[in-house]
């Protein structure tokens, strides 16, 4: 039986609560579920991507599974769906939480369709606690002493802590 193969891509800078519920939604539809890290240097992230690789790593690791899926963390660095193609997935898992993304989302998923008509874009919507959570205010709150504990693991925090503090 061919395993199906999911992949969510990000810049995960930092790892949030809500990428994590992605993740746990997405495990329950494929079989195997490939958290992918993306280099991605023009975004200039306060993490490097070593560090990105290791919180994703250790929040997926200490996850409440809600599935048998086999949630893997790598790293790519090409264009996705070459990288799709790469790894045999069948999907890409995209996470919305507002009309902005909405708009983002719906330009790449028609050039991907163009470029990959045989992968798949899956949107699952954020959940109402996560929808205004993002790495950027994440980050930009840290940095101004702000309380972010809510919306990062024990880990990211800490890691967080010892970048920007």
């Amino acid at each position: 039986m061919t395993k199906r193969i999911g992949i969510y891509p990000g810049t995960f800078d930092p790892i949030t609560k809500g990428h994590l519920h992605i993740i746990k939604r997405a495990s329950k539809l494929v079989d195997v579920l490939i958290v992918s890290v993306a280099e991605n240097a023009n975004k200039k992230p306060l993490f490097d991507h070593e560090e990105r690789l290791a919180m994703v790593q250790a929040d997926i690791d200490n996850m409440e599974r809600v599935s048998d899926c086999d949630i893997q963390v790598r790293s790519f660095n090409k264009l996705l769906i070459d990288y799709a193609h790469e790894v045999n997935a069948g999907c890409v898992f995209r996470g919305l939480r507002a009309v902005s993304d909405f708009d983002y989302e719906f330009q790449m998923t028609g050039m991907n369709i163009h470029l990959a008509p045989d992968i798949e874009t899956v949107f699952l919507m954020a959940a109402d606690q996560w929808q205004f959570v993002s790495s950027s205010f994440i980050k930009e709150i840290h940095a101004l002493d702000g309380e972010v504990a809510d919306f990062v693991t024990p880990a990211t925090l800490d890691a967080l802590n010892k970048k920007q503090g």
